[in-house]
């Protein structure tokens, strides 16, 4: 209990710095500036001093990121898919599209550098922030430090309202009740407010659903439809009042990660239309992207990856039930797509549309490989362990649930997860494989890019936004947030290509490391390997029980002439693996990435070690201790 003594003192100490020469007057959440008045024994010998609040410029363009969860490269029709985005395809249309853009093979990670414009293992964010997830390391706690400050807390300080809906995936499960604390939920972060889920997945219908600082009760819609609306609501209230003042807001849909739920009238859309299988859909796919420009004319479609079963020797019953994944993945997409125009429509309704600058990142990984061989309708991945003869005869016993709020953790099968990312081989986690890590970028902004329909191929990450953003707005990263220093960014501004297609690239580096698959970029040449572990292995290859990562096979690629990693140099040029190998090495020391943690680690609950944690194989915080 606080005495009556320490209050008192504690009042006097706060009155008494009022005299100091570096008190400071008001604002907490800008930044603060020295007292400049001067402070008498009586009014009429004292001068106010007032800390003008801070404006964007005039005609300062508002700000848009959109980022989709687990879609694939070549799902949407904007980027040589077969699944109608008529939105994304006006966006790009009138925009640029960026093929050769990355994000960290994962989505916590991503997001992660993403809102800080670092890497993720350099801002705590190696693994996730769920229990199970995270270790007490650097750079795998889960716990973004404040002085990597986010591009919310950014732009507030300049003058912006900023705005967050959807999936936020960065706050410690530890944190994530009702008691907080609150510094790493959204509001923690920079955001003045925020509508969505905490976590990394959640039921579309029933979602474990946030407003601001507390757990609310949601309303029997789905989530994406919830999440425009409110996102409509904050702009308009935003604008009612303060109709010159820019905002940033950050619009994050649960789609397309499992549960892959949506209407009938969206997945009926697809009805029949993927009955050809994953083979055909490869083909189709490869083509178009060729025929849009997306992918170089010489190009080759890698093989069906030899975990997946040709679609013609599978039988009829797989088939319809494959099929049908499908077709609710695709009206999903589809219906996303419906969302993000009803928020394009208000902005052009509200004549805001033209000064308006929008990100849209299709994916925060490759597509998902963790529907597994067979797809998943409401069991958890963690912990089936059914034969593949029983998990397909489960399936088909509940198929008409596929899409349905009772499909709780619809996932489609690994087939078209590969067939979701044409032109590459392999999907999200993946870290070494650019199926794991390239998704499609697409920046639109009416005032400002002069070559609509423009495709750009220089090198980008998602740690490249913030920076990019900051350079077309005119801000200059900040040397401190809220009193606290801030650390360097490390991403690189794409502002340089905006009006040039043929400047060269200069993001130069990149590591990627997800659960011991891992690989390094220099000026095109890449550097990788899998790190076998028994878990969520579709190969079927052994796992490596030796545990040893000198055991791990490194392979090479110049993704100048070979950009989906079709021939492995690593033998032709010995040399120029060692000096990868020994980049990566240097990577790691700097971003935290040592210790190696990989997936045989996390399931055999060998990190988070913490005192008063219950080891378990459970993602999220239990139900009971959330408000209801």
């Amino acid at each position: 209990m606080i005495s009556k003594k320490t209050l008192i003192t504690a009042s006097v100490i706060v009155a008494g710095g009022l005299y100091t020469a570096g008190a400071y007057a008001q604002n907490i959440t800008q930044q603060q500036q020295p007292f400049q008045g001067v402070i008498g024994k009586t009014l009429a010998t004292s001068k106010e001093s007032w800390t003008a609040p801070i404006k964007a410029p005039k005609g300062a363009p508002n700000v848009i990121w959109i980022l989709l969860d687990d879609v694939g490269f070549g799902a949407t029709s904007t980027f040589g898919g077969v699944i109608s985005t008529p939105t994304f395809d006006s966006l790009a249309n009138n925009g640029l599209r960026y093929v050769n853009f990355h994000t960290a093979a994962i989505c916590a990670p991503t997001r992660a550098a993403l809102v800080t414009g670092r890497n993720h293992h350099y801002v705590h964010m190696g693994g996730f922030a769920h229990t199970i997830l995270s270790a007490g390391f650097p750079g795998y706690d889960g716990r973004i430090p404040s002085d990597k400050g986010t591009v919310a807390e950014i732009l507030r300080e300049n003058g912006y309202n900023t705005f967050a809906v959807g999936k936020y995936g960065l706050t410690p499960d530890e944190d994530a009740t009702d008691a907080g604390p609150f510094d790493r939920w959204p509001s923690g972060k920079g955001f003045d407010h925020f509508f969505g889920f905490l976590g990394s997945q959640t039921d579309q219908y029933k979602p474990d659903l946030v407003e601001d600082n507390a757990h609310v009760k949601p309303d029997g819609r789905h989530l994406s439809e919830q999440i425009t609306d409110k996102a409509i609501f904050y702009l308009t209230r935003q604008q009612r009042v303060a109709p010159d003042k820019p905002f940033f807001l950050y619009y994050a849909p649960g789609a397309t990660h499992a549960p892959h739920q949506v209407s009938k009238e969206w997945s009926d859309l697809y009805k029949g239309k993927f009955d050809g299988g994953w083979d055909v859909f490869r083909e189709q796919v490869f083509a178009r992207q060729k025929k849009l420009g997306i992918i170089p004319a010489n190009a080759v479609l890698p093989p069906r990856n030899p975990a997946i079963k040709a679609w013609n020797t599978l039988s009829a019953d797989e088939k319809r039930l494959y099929a049908r994944f499908m077709e609710v993945y695709a009206g999903y997409l589809t219906y996303t797509d419906h969302e993000v125009n009803r928020l394009v429509s208000y902005l052009k309704q509200s004549n805001q549309l033209d000064n308006t600058l929008v990100f849209v990142v299709i994916g925060d990984n490759g597509a998902s490989k963790e529907g597994s061989q067979n797809g998943d309708i409401d069991r958890s991945i963690l912990v089936n362990s059914k034969s593949e003869e029983e998990t397909i005869r489960y399936n088909l016993s509940k198929i008409d649930a596929i899409g349905t709020a009772a499909g709780t953790e619809v996932n489609y099968p690994l087939g078209w997860a590969q067939a979701a990312n044409t032109p590459f081989k392999y999907w999200k986690q993946d870290a070494n494989a650019e199926g794991g890590t390239r998704n499609p970028l697409i920046v639109f902004y009416p005032k400002g890019i002069k070559d609509k329909g423009g495709i750009r191929t220089q090198y980008g990450h998602v740690n490249d936004l913030l920076p990019t953003t900051l350079e077309y707005l005119g801000i200059t990263p900040p040397e401190y947030i809220r009193g606290i220093k801030q650390d360097t960014l490390q991403g690189t501004s794409l502002v340089y290509s905006f009006d040039n297609a043929a400047a060269p690239s200069r993001h130069k580096i990149q590591y990627y490391y997800i659960f011991g698959s891992r690989s390094i970029y220099k000026d095109g040449w890449k550097a990788e390997t899998y790190h076998q572990t028994g878990f969520f292995n579709p190969s079927g290859a052994p796992a490596d029980t030796t545990r040893d990562y000198s055991n791990d096979k490194w392979e090479l690629y110049n993704l100048n002439e070979d950009f989906n990693e079709n021939v492995d140099l690593a033998k032709k040029y010995p040399e120029k693996l060692r000096e990868l190998q020994d980049l990566f090495d240097d990577q790691a020391k700097k971003n935290n990435i040592y210790p190696f943690i990989d997936w045989d680690d996390v399931f055999k609950l060998r990190i988070h070690k913490k005192p008063g944690v219950k080891a378990s194989l459970t993602i999220g915080t239990p139900a009971s201790s959330k408000s209801k």
